[in-house]
C-alpha cells in the first residue's frame, strides 16, 4: 500500500474597510447622551409614604406598598 501525505496550507486574508477604522471619527455619529436617572433621598420617600398614609386617613394598608408607591411617584417626578 502506498502512503498518502496531505500538506495543509494556511492563507491569510487581509480586509480593510472604512467602517472598522477606529482612528477616524468623521464617519461615525454617536447617539445623544441620556441624562443620568435621578433617585429620591430616603427622607423624600419617607415623607411621601407618610403623605400616602394620611390620604387614606391612617386606615388599614401596607407600609411597604406605601413606600414603593412613594418611590415610584418621586422617580417619575424627578425624571420627566
Amino acid at each position: 500500500m502506498a502512503e498518502k501525505t496531505t500538506k495543509r496550507t494556511t492563507t491569510t486574508r487581509k480586509t480593510t474597510t472604512a467602517a472598522t477604522d477606529t482612528g477616524s471619527k468623521s464617519n461615525t455619529r454617536s447617539a445623544p447622551k441620556k441624562a443620568a436617572k435621578v433617585f429620591p433621598t430616603e427622607e423624600q420617600v419617607r415623607q411621601r409614604a407618610f403623605e400616602i398614609f394620611l390620604k387614606r386617613n391612617g386606615g388599614p394598608g401596607d407600609a411597604h406598598d406605601d413606600w414603593v408607591r412613594a418611590e415610584r411617584e418621586l422617580i417619575a417626578e424627578l425624571n420627566p
